[in-house]
């Protein structure tokens, strides 16, 4: 029988980042909607599934949870630990003054760092 690697086929090697990334998209693809809400004005395409950011010594997946009429995405993971991000803006924690490495950035470095991940429909 012929087995390939998931990594191998995504031409990455295993990292903690990237098998928890893996992880968190795969365990939320049953959730994932099957269109986009008219209500949203389709924004969601905008804006990344999943965000992944190291804070405190530990790597999170921060989950896309809304967005504002206004555009605000509203991004958590677990431990009651979120931020938000606009199209034009940049990464905000909330609740606390500092956060890790995703804050002050915006939507393109968070591409750039390879620390955004898009579900394409």
């Amino acid at each position: 029988m012929f087995r390939i690697s998931i990594w191998k086929i995504l031409g990455l090697s295993p990292t903690p980042t990237r098998i928890a990334m893996l992880f968190a998209a795969c365990a939320s693809v049953p959730f994932y909607p099957v269109g986009y809400s008219q209500a949203a004005g389709n924004q969601f395409k905008d804006f990344p599934f999943v965000i992944g950011c190291e804070y405190k010594g530990m790597f999170h997946a921060f989950f896309l949870s809304r967005i504002t009429p206004d555009g605000l995405a509203t991004y958590v993971a677990s431990e009651r630990i979120a931020g938000t991000i606009s199209l034009d803006g940049h990464a905000k924690a909330v609740g606390e003054q500092k956060g890790g490495t995703c804050v002050g950035k915006t939507l393109e470095e968070l591409r750039n760092s390879g620390q955004a991940h898009y579900l394409q429909p």
